[in-house]
């Protein structure tokens, strides 16, 4: 148990630069100059994107603990 804790931070501190624009969006905010909004936007869809694997993780986890739970 305790490798997966140890290979779940390790996830979580290497982890790498994701950009998750679609195409349309990436054509009209690479027009921008300075880049500001396009970072944003790309910080908001990672952001909206983790919610659910967060979400299933700690649920997943509940059903483990639950399940083989010792007596």
């Amino acid at each position: 148990m305790k490798k997966i804790i140890i290979l779940f931070i390790l996830l979580f501190i290497f982890i790498l630069p994701a950009e998750a624009q679609c195409a349309m969006c990436r054509a009209v905010l690479e027009n921008e100059e300075g880049q500001g909004a396009a970072k944003g936007i790309n910080n908001g869809i990672v952001y909206l994107m983790s919610i659910p694997y967060i979400l299933v993780f700690g649920l997943g986890y509940f059903i483990y603990r639950r399940y083989f739970k010792t007596k």
